[in-house]
């Protein structure tokens, strides 16, 4: 009989341990967001960095509902019927970012392959609200791969954001097990768009996660994949299972290895990178968008 854990099962090593935060900033953020009637990826993807995130009154907004319309394998966000846009959120996100005085502020959204656009006339209200309230502020989007339109991609370029982001998320080998209803070439062309568009000075950015099977031959590969279609800001970051219905990690990265893929990617051309196991797509975002 084999009594050896589950990958889901076995205890996480060292570095992914860490002490949450005290004090009342991030009680304070979270009642905001509630009295707002806004939704965070923080919160509905179960991020381990919420506690440090609020606790530094910064947030990703996470905007069209609460809920996606696909089923990628590694997600928490959940899914299910969709509910029509909220005309009033833009505003909402901007008073949000002005109460919590943002200087840098990071919009995303589920997929909603329900919407004509994709949502991207939301995306761009959303930028333009936030602008009209709050002069000066820095604003990076997250967008999904909006099934492919170059026209969904235009409409939130044309709003200009001073970053955009759209992950990756794994190797190509992967994606029909991670990311089934994704496709790894339609991201990469969504990227390569965004950098050709009328604004060719805006920051592409993308992140991968790692431990879900890949090797670091794949992992390569993908870096130069990103670079040969324009993306210019990387983040890695290791792969956390949110739940047992979800896929298994395979292998916790070691932080010395993440360092190395770190150093890797900035001799291959990346402008900046953010490589570690508590690194996500928006964590620390204004920090790497200010070094670069």
């Amino acid at each position: 009989m084999n009594n050896r854990p589950s990958k889901s099962a076995r205890q996480k090593p060292p570095w992914l341990k860490r002490r949450l935060p005290t004090g009342r900033t991030y009680e304070n953020v979270r009642k905001l967001l509630d009295k707002s009637c806004l939704h965070t990826v923080c919160q509905e993807a179960q991020c381990p960095n919420l506690w440090e995130c609020f606790s530094k009154e910064t947030a990703t907004f996470l905007i069209m509902g609460p809920r996606c319309t696909r089923t990628c394998r590694f997600c928490a966000v959940d899914h299910g019927s969709m509910s029509p846009l909220d005309p009033g959120e833009p505003v909402r996100v901007a008073e949000a970012v002005k109460a919590l005085n943002l200087e840098y502020v990071v919009v995303t959204s589920v997929t909603r392959d329900d919407l004509e656009d994709g949502g991207a006339g939301h995306f761009a209200a959303t930028i333009l609200s936030i602008r009209k309230n709050n002069p000066g502020v820095c604003i990076e989007v997250l967008i999904p791969d909006f099934m492919g339109s170059q026209k969904a991609v235009d409409m939130v370029v044309e709003a200009r954001p001073d970053v955009l982001n759209h992950n990756l998320e794994t190797v190509k080998r992967l994606y029909p097990t991670v990311r089934p209803e994704a496709v790894y070439e339609r991201s990469l062309a969504l990227m390569k768009h965004a950098r050709e568009s009328a604004h060719p000075d805006l920051p592409i950015k993308s992140g991968l996660m790692l431990g879900l099977g890949e090797t670091r031959q794949e992992i390569l590969e993908a870096l130069q994949d990103l670079l040969r279609h324009g993306c210019s800001l990387l983040t890695l970051g290791q792969y956390l299972q949110p739940s047992k219905s979800h896929l298994e990690v395979e292998r916790f990265v070691s932080p010395k290895e993440f360092e190395s893929l770190g150093e890797a990617a900035l001799g291959m051309g990346f402008a900046d990178v953010a490589s570690g196991p508590f690194v996500r797509s928006s964590y620390q975002a204004k920090e790497l968008f200010n070094r670069t």
